[in-house]
């Protein structure tokens, strides 16, 4: 069976993914912080859908640990989805240093330091598939969330510059941008129902995406032409509006 590692294991919509991609007959590698807490989604996922499940405690923002964590996996994955992320607090970031740095490690730089070594054996083997959450956040910097925003358009960016590197090598990376989506890091937020998912919307998009060989996915589709729609707007307009 091929085998899938999912990168921030515990949300809503990782949850959702290693579903997905254990309906169709893929061993998922289960890796959080608190690898405890992946339990009793790995017995659900072994019992449910007759697939090997594990988990592995693996921290986003110790990045000299990344390393490791790889070597030590018993199977080297054919996937990786790299689903972890932090909101924050836009307000606070704007003066707290130690606040502004968690988004900026958590939703890029971590990203960066495992998805390098990931990338690095995929080369080698000539074969294999990665896959970014980013956000259309990323797109436009907005004034209620542009520090998350900088930090996810930098994913975006690097996961594009990644996937021209890999097609030389064999190797497909797939870039994710989410609108809204309904989950705990969300669920204090007044959200559009029309225009947000649910994480299991995600979950069969991402999983449809990466059997097509798609290089970008909006979940919802229609977000693609609502971005388009917000980049064109000229800066001397965008500047006074409150978004």
């Amino acid at each position: 069976m091929p085998t899938v590692l999912i990168l921030g294991a515990g949300s809503d919509m990782a949850i959702a993914i290693a579903r997905q991609f254990a309906g169709e007959k893929y061993d998922i590698q289960l890796a959080a912080r608190n690898a405890d807490s992946l339990h009793a989604l790995q017995q659900d996922l072994q019992i449910r859908h007759h697939i090997k499940a594990s988990t592995y405690a693996f921290d986003a923002t110790d990045f000299s640990s990344h390393p490791a964590f790889y070597e030590a996996l018993p199977v080297k994955p054919d996937v990786t989805i790299c689903v972890f992320g932090y909101l924050g607090d836009q307000e606070k970031a704007q003066s707290d240093w130690k606040e502004a740095t968690r988004i900026i490690n958590t939703n890029y730089t971590g990203a960066v330091s495992i998805l390098n070594y990931v990338a690095d054996d995929y080369a080698a083997r000539g074969n294999g598939t990665i896959i970014g959450i980013s956000s259309v956040a990323g797109e436009r910097g907005r004034q209620s969330n542009y520090i998350y925003g900088s930090a996810k358009a930098g994913f975006t960016a690097y996961l594009s510059g990644l996937r021209n590197r890999l097609f030389h090598k064999g190797v497909h990376v797939l870039s994710v941008q989410p609108g809204f989506v309904y989950t705990r890091m969300t669920e204090n937020l007044p959200l559009p129902p029309l225009l947000t998912a649910q994480p299991q919307q995600v979950a069969v998009s991402v999983y449809k995406a990466a059997k097509g060989k798609k290089n970008v996915v909006y979940t919802k589709w229609f977000w693609r032409y609502i971005m388009l729609i917000i980049k064109n707007v000229p800066e001397g307009i965008f500047k006074k509006l409150k978004l």
